[in-house]
């Protein structure tokens, strides 16, 4: 029956051992409705939009049932949450099953909000819908931003109030991903389980993602390179649009290299390395400026946990590590500076570049320029903040530009193909979540159709422009549990 759908199920990850997961069910729901349908996803996973929309399809969105030949499990990790480290696991999620995609590509299916698992530490298993929904609009902006996510298949309404502060209306979000290995899940393998198991692992990690290096004479040397080379890609890329992550525990920093966990993430406004929105991040560990540095901290941590694999004798294994983990800074500023270039219209390499950067965000700091709006200005050639400091800036940049064989045309398109016109703006996000609970989803259809196509400028995208109203109140995000 699930056949009609599309389902090209198997779950590989079943045939690891059976200590990197608990087989699981998701919990039935009373009375499963579907709020929202990613059609593009879909469409990509090669499954029936229709049949996905039936009573069948919504009832294994909603985890009342499992596609034909699933094996469902919640995985077992473990990390350090703002520094220390925790036994986690999917407390709330259960990967129903792997999908492979026409184009041969395997997926995981994961509902999350779908109930206790043996992992849950006292929690309910569930989510309300604001934060599936949150998660559904940011994952998807990410995506059309161009940075490496999770994709949200659907969202759908359980029929059941859940208890937080108040009774809010519970829901189940249906995440795709590249896989859900995180840095955790190594942390967890070195900690709580044998050499072999831990090889087993990285095998199947390789035989996944970085199947290029499987037959090399140091395959998981090179597992550790690939992955800090997307990390810190990753993180430029944040970097470039203003995203703040939240909360970047090594359990919510993937192997693939996709962002992953949507909880009190937020978009700057105003530049601020200093930037922080997340109610739980109260020493700004987790702040705009320090994610590259976290990112660093914390392929320390996937590095340690490959000791055992990296060489027999522990003393060289460490200095293996730490060698591959040196050059995690230099890596990222690459990118970083690559990215800065493509915003600044460069398309050759100059010593003063990266000088030219940081002294634009300086100035941007010191007169609370909005991050989207100012790179927009430079990209329109509209007026800067009446400053002399811009002034005297984009002289020095327009000069630095005279200098590439590229012609004016050629930068400008560049720099419209780096700098979004929208992003998702905190308070229209809200905006859009509020009007969702209480039943109207025009609001938030309206916001993902202008989040869908962010490079390029329209009259409906103005007002998605603007700032928030002034506010004595600091903007606040929430993990959403």
């Amino acid at each position: 029956m699930t056949k009609d759908i599309g389902w090209n199920v198997d779950t590989s990850y079943a045939r690891l051992p059976q200590s990197f997961y608990s087989k699981q069910d998701p919990t039935p729901v009373k009375a499963p409705k579907l709020i929202r349908l990613n059609k593009t996803v879909a469409e990509d996973l090669g499954l029936d939009q229709n049949s996905l929309q039936s009573e069948e399809g919504i009832a294994i969105l909603a985890g009342n049932t499992v596609p034909d030949g699933a094996t469902s499990l919640a995985q077992a990790y473990a990390g350090h949450q703002f520094g220390h480290f925790n036994m986690l696991g999917d407390g709330r999620a259960v990967l129903i099953s792997e999908h492979k995609t026409p184009k041969g590509e395997r997926v995981d299916v994961q509902l999350k909000g779908s109930g206790r698992t043996r992992y849950s530490r006292g929690g309910d298993g569930r989510a309300a819908l604001g934060p599936m929904l949150r998660e559904y609009i940011i994952s998807e902006a990410m995506h059309a931003l161009g940075i490496p996510t999770t994709r949200s298949l659907a969202v759908v309404t359980t029929g059941e109030d859940i208890i937080r502060e108040t009774d809010l209306p519970g829901a189940i979000l249906t995440r795709i991903a590249s896989s859900h290995i995180r840095v955790g899940t190594f942390q967890y393998a070195a900690q709580f389980t044998e050499v072999e198991e831990l090889r087993a692992l990285a095998d199947y990690t390789i035989k996944r993602h970085y199947p290029e290096v499987e037959n090399e004479e140091k395959p998981y040397f090179s597992l550790l390179q690939e992955v800090i080379n997307r990390q810190a890609a990753l993180i430029a890329k944040w970097q470039m649009v203003g995203f703040i992550h939240g909360v970047m525990n090594t359990d919510n920093m993937t192997i693939s290299g996709e962002t992953i966990d949507y909880g009190p993430c937020a978009f700057m406004n105003t530049y601020d390395p200093e930037a922080v929105f997340s109610s739980i991040d109260r020493q700004g560990r987790y702040a705009y400026g320090n994610q590259p540095y976290i990112g660093g901290w914390n392929l320390a941590r996937f590095a340690e946990s490959l000791i055992p694999l990296l060489h027999e004798d522990q003393d060289q294994a460490v200095e293996i590590a730490q060698s591959a983990i040196s050059e995690y800074s230099s890596i990222y500023h690459e990118h970083w500076l690559s990215g800065m270039r493509s915003k600044l219209g460069l398309f050759n390499e100059e010593e003063g570049d990266k000088a030219l950067a940081e002294e634009l965000l300086s100035i941007m700091h010191k007169q609370k320029a909005d991050f989207t709006n100012t790179f927009q200005s430079l990209t329109r050639g509209t007026d800067l903040p009446n400053s002399p400091e811009f002034q005297q800036w984009k002289e020095r940049w327009e000069e630095r530009q005279s200098r590439q064989s590229e012609s004016k045309e050629a930068s400008h398109e560049l720099m419209r193909k780096s700098n979004p016109v929208v992003i998702p703006r905190n308070h229209r996000v809200e905006e859009a979540l509020e009007a969702a609970v209480e039943g109207d989803l025009s609001v938030m259809e309206r916001l993902l159709d202008v989040l869908a196509d962010p490079y390029n400028d329209s009259d409906k995208k103005a007002k998605y422009c603007e700032l928030p109203p002034d506010s004595s109140v600091p903007y606040k995000t929430y993990c959403g549990t």
